[in-house]
């Protein structure tokens, strides 16, 4: 089994990443570095801030990513703010936001950086469409799960087992990429 640090502080994004990669023969071990978020329009530019900031100080084969969620009727707000959002306004604060808005289509993006020692890092992305509950429904996931209903779903991320939520989400469609990618090394 070959080892792939995974920079995060988030025990659930540990999982999702373990369920994927395991099939490669990869144990996911997470490693809680904390790297400077920069203030961008685009999540592939914090992965790339990030992986320049880690890979100064931790020299083995890691992986790192950012995710935010995007809300057409709020022109794409909160973005790569969401993280800072969340723990701010919270769910309550976008439901209040959406209040009386019909319109309700987001899109989850996520960018993953790999980087080995010596070589160039890579960074991957993955989408997932859907519209934005009325409501918060379930409890598994994190974050915005409560609120985030996929295309061709009736349930929220956070009424959905791990199994069920990468058979849709921008995380895992990061990850499939990353497979591919690990497939070719």
């Amino acid at each position: 089994m070959k080892t792939l640090y995974f920079v995060t502080s988030n025990k659930a994004k540990i999982r999702e990443a373990s369920e994927k990669l395991r099939q490669l023969g990869y144990s996911v071990v997470q490693k809680d570095l904390g790297y400077p978020e920069i203030q961008t329009e685009s999540l592939e530019n914090v992965v790339a801030q990030g992986i320049s900031s880690i890979k100064e100080r931790f020299h083995k084969t890691f992986i790192l990513e950012d995710a935010g969620l995007f809300i057409d009727a709020l022109e794409g707000f909160p973005g790569v703010y969401s993280k800072y959002v969340f723990f701010t306004i919270g769910l309550p604060g976008i439901l209040r936001l959406l209040g009386g808005v019909e319109k309700r289509t987001a899109v989850f993006r996520s960018a993953y950086g790999y980087c080995e020692p010596g070589k160039q890092p890579v960074i991957i992305t993955g989408e997932c469409h859907g519209t934005i509950s009325y409501e918060q429904r379930g409890n598994q996931g994190f974050g915005y799960d409560p609120i985030f209903i996929p295309n061709q779903a009736e349930k929220t991320f956070g009424e959905m087992t791990v199994e069920e939520k990468n058979q849709f989400s921008h995380r895992a469609k990061a990850l499939e990429k990353l497979v591919t990618l690990l497939r070719t090394l």
